[in-house]
């Protein structure tokens, strides 16, 4: 297989999830705000190599495998380590639904393609805003950093919950759509 530009920034992004994590809990005041900094820069590769796969035409069956599961893999990592550094009961639920939420969507993908309906649980404008939000809201409480006048973690935070409940409501879609599929008899 020869890699393209689009998976290549896909691969860098998965290659960038350890030095994520040390730079999270390294004890030095840059630490954060660096991991931050790998995470954003995570999420604009995401938009990039989307972009590029589209505009070059260097779209993949790799591509289309490993993009999706690159972006879930950092989130999954942002939302494990901003739960074990913040143990509070509204972060870890909230980290718990947009992981489930995650698998949820993924593996009814998986299905829906197996039994050839794809099309149903494509990706939607709902799904882009959560996205979003979601990568924002990380990005604020993993910098814990304030600007003056802003607690970027509590922005962070709200963004956070917000995007949660774009999860929700966007699985509840993808479910829903689903359903005709999900409720034949075999």
């Amino acid at each position: 297989m020869k890699l393209n530009t689009a998976n290549t920034l896909t691969i860098i992004r998965i290659a960038a999830i350890p030095l994520f994590v040390v730079c999270f809990y390294l004890p030095w005041s840059w630490a954060r705000p660096a991991a931050a900094g790998i995470f954003i820069f995570a999420a604009l590769t995401d938009l990039a190599d989307g972009y590029i796969a589209r505009r070059w035409n260097q779209t993949t069956a790799f591509g289309a495998f490993l993009d999706p599961v690159a972006d879930k893999l950092i989130v999954a990592t942002a939302l494990v380590l901003l739960t074990a550094a913040d143990p509070r009961l509204s972060v870890a639920i909230v980290a718990a639904i947009i992981i489930g939420r995650e698998i949820t969507v993924s593996a009814l993908r998986e299905w829906m393609a197996s039994v050839g309906d794809r099309t149903s649980v494509a990706v939607s404008f709902v799904g882009k805003i959560k996205t979003t939000m979601q990568m924002i809201g990380l990005s604020l409480m993993i910098m814990q950093y304030d600007a003056p006048g802003m607690d970027a973690y509590t922005v962070g935070y709200v963004l956070l919950l917000i995007a949660a409940g774009l999860t929700m409501w966007s699985m509840w879609v993808y479910m829903r759509a689903a359903w005709p599929a999900l409720s034949r008899s075999s």
